[in-house]
């Protein structure tokens, strides 16, 4: 009776994963035919405007001032005045005995007018108002006779602030809706009155080719990212979307289809020249990267811009250009041959050659969109996104990760040909690649030695007496002969299974291999080897390895000498393991796990660090200690990189790729 209890109990478990895992690829499969689209924005019914309380922006009444606008207006006996005389009166106020207060009444009238203007569809009157705004608010915040009495914390201070921004944002809306503006041309607006010569110039990496259009970043709302990033300065965060053009420099390859981008517009008016007071205003529309730089000089000051990060990544991801990439994880599963031409690294921000890159690596069945929380934090620190840029590699997960580990080694020593094919960018040399899960062990390949462990692990008999045609010899010893990269400085595994994971079973392994669908080149190529090399293989079954869920089961031959394979002296190794928490039924159930990788197969002892965080293997990348703990890293690497940077560049072996194709040749033609 005992063993028959056992027995039944096997059976109800193996029952139950295998329901388990038919009903997970089922969802698969709908997901994979676009039944679903996780959105990152959503678009506001009123774009967030900080003077919406202050002024009463959306009151049945229309704006109404401030008290203190009030209070100063009865102060100078204007508050009496017609409407359309205030402005004339405070304005020979403020001629007779200028002052700060005085300013700042006048910019909030003229906005206020502005508005009303705006919303009735007097155009050119709402433009006169909103550029007087902006040039009182401005001469608030920077003319220097009144630097004694500015008072920074006082809140009309930043209140001042928010009329230069709120006011320079109806103004280029108004612009931008007459027409399109963009960086390098020169744009005539006219309000009745007056005559804007307004020249756009873009500050940063970006070209001005790069710019298609321009949106603003207050008409929409974040969702499914934890936080919004948005720093307080002066300006209008904007978004800048991006197209292909002619004469694209070898980075711009990198950059995905419909790429969107963060911007921060500032506007200068030029002083007018004596005799030129009946001429057009003259200004200067900047449009400022904020990955670039976070302040600028205005009248010998630093001054912070205003930036949002966030709402431009999110309005890239929403992008349906966009959307290929965005839900490849199931296809790339299922079809990995298919999903093959979206390979490789891609790139969200301008290539900078002086930041260091840090390559995110994705896991089984995911994309570059799971590593999107991360990025956003860790770009949200201006330590980090000053020394480091964000890339990211794109893989078919349905194969064996060994196979991806061979094709990112081509990718990479692709990029840094394209991107410095003299060797002379320090910075390229101080790679750090980020793996999560399976990701873990494709960017861990990257910086081991193979010598003849690999092979061997096919047969005990010499490669040059494989029997096979060049492609195919070529192909299987770039699979088995590999030196690390020494541009790879540092690694971080997360969640990763270094001793594969109990979920890589019997069961999913021949459920896989009914639902992958397989290269046919690899199938082929696979079965011309055993059939024209009989004997020769002593592990046919490792050969023949057709998934990445069978690379991942803990019986793979090939864990173990990765575990033991000569490293790069030059690498440094960091590690992050998930566990959940022991409470709830969850908890129990997951054992001592991240509920897919056992603790025992993602620790490693012979690391600079490791850090266990209270998260299951889905979101164990998420996770607030996971990101602090990356950026703790990325700051450490920084100050040994910059020193060894500014010191005398330890040498890189200039013949490296060379090296890898030598030893390919060697082994293809013994």
């Amino acid at each position: 009776m005992p063993q028959r209890a056992a027995q039944a109990a096997w059976c109800e478990i193996r029952s139950r994963h295998t329901r388990q895992l038919c009903a997970m690829l089922a969802l698969a499969i709908g997901l994979s035919c676009g039944c679903s689209s996780q959105k990152y924005l959503k678009l506001r019914p009123v774009p967030r405007n900080p003077l919406q309380g202050p002024l009463q922006l959306l009151s049945f009444y229309g704006p109404q001032p401030s008290q203190r606008t009030e209070e100063l207006l009865r102060r100078y006996d204007v508050a009496k005045a017609d409407s359309n005389e205030v402005l004339t009166r405070l304005q020979a106020e403020i001629e007779n005995d200028p002052s700060a207060d005085k300013l700042y009444s006048y910019a909030e009238l003229a906005y206020i007018h502005g508005k009303r203007a705006d919303a009735m569809g007097k155009r050119g009157q709402a433009m006169e108002l909103y550029g007087t705004a902006v040039a009182h608010a401005y001469w608030y915040l920077f003319d220097p006779r009144f630097d004694r009495f500015r008072n920074p914390y006082d809140p009309q201070f930043r209140g001042a602030s928010d009329l230069y921004n709120a006011a320079l944002e109806g103004a280029i809306r108004l612009a931008n809706n007459e027409t399109k503006l963009r960086p390098g041309g020169t744009y005539t607006i006219g309000t009745g009155e007056h005559q804007f010569n307004i020249s756009v110039v873009a500050h940063g990496n970006w070209h001005e080719d790069d710019f298609e259009r321009l949106e603003f970043v207050s008409d929409y709302e974040i969702e499914n990212l934890s936080s919004r990033h948005h720093s307080y300065g002066l300006g209008v965060p904007l978004i800048a979307v991006r197209h292909p053009h002619e004469d694209e420099d070898p980075a711009e390859k990198y950059y995905p289809p419909g790429l969107s981008f963060a911007v921060t517009a500032f506007l200068r008016v030029a002083p007018r020249m004596e005799g030129q007071e009946a001429g057009p205003h003259q200004c200067v529309l900047e449009l400022h990267d904020p990955l670039n730089s976070h302040d600028i000089v205005v009248s010998n000051r630093l001054v912070p811009i205003e930036t949002d990060l966030t709402t431009p990544l999110a309005y890239f991801l929403d992008n349906p250009d966009f959307e290929e990439r965005k839900n490849i994880a199931t296809w790339a599963l299922l079809q990995p041959d298919s999903a093959d031409s979206l390979r490789g690294l891609f790139m969200l921000e301008p290539y900078d050659p002086n930041k260091i890159p840090v390559v995110m690596v994705h896991g089984l069945w995911s994309s570059p969109v799971t590593w999107m929380e991360m990025f956003n934090e860790l770009r949200s620190f201006p330590e980090i996104r000053s020394q480091y840029q964000f890339w990211f590699y794109l893989y078919p997960t349905g194969q064996p990760f060994w196979t991806s580990a061979k094709q990112m080694r081509q990718d990479l020593a692709e990029a840094q040909q394209n991107l410095d094919p003299e060797r002379r960018t320090p910075a390229l040399d101080q790679m750090v690649l980020v793996g999560h899960s399976m990701g873990g062990l494709v960017a861990k390949l990257q910086t081991l030695e193979s010598d003849e462990d690999y092979w061997h692990l096919l047969s005990d008999r010499p490669f040059e007496e494989l029997e096979a045609d060049e492609p195919t010899r070529d192909a299987l010893a770039r699979t088995v002969y590999f030196d690390p990269n020494p541009s790879i400085r540092r690694v971080i595994t997360i969640g990763t299974p270094h001793r594969g994971s109990e979920y890589a079973n019997d069961y999913t392994r021949w459920l896989a291999r009914k639902l992958i669908s397989l290269p046919e080149m690899m199938v082929s190529a696979t079965s011309r080897l055993n059939r024209d090399n009989p004997g020769f293989f002593r592990n046919k079954e490792l050969l023949t390895i057709s998934t990445s869920i069978d690379s991942l089961s803990p019986d793979s031959p090939v864990l173990p000498v990765m575990l033991r394979s000569p490293r790069s002296p030059r690498t440094t190794y960091h590690n992050i393991v998930g566990l959940v928490p022991d409470e709830g039924i969850v908890g129990s159930l997951a054992g001592h796990s991240d509920g897919i990788v056992e603790y025992e197969s993602a620790h490693l002892d012979d690391v600079a660090s490791e850090i266990t965080v209270p998260a299951d293997h889905l979101t164990v990348h998420h996770h607030p200690r996971a990101i602090l703990e990356v950026r703790r890293i990325l700051l450490e690497h920084q100050a040994f990189a910059v020193a060894e940077m500014r010191g005398q560049r330890e040498a890189i072996p200039a013949s490296f790729d060379r090296r890898q194709s030598n030893r390919r040749s060697e082994a293809v033609s013994r």
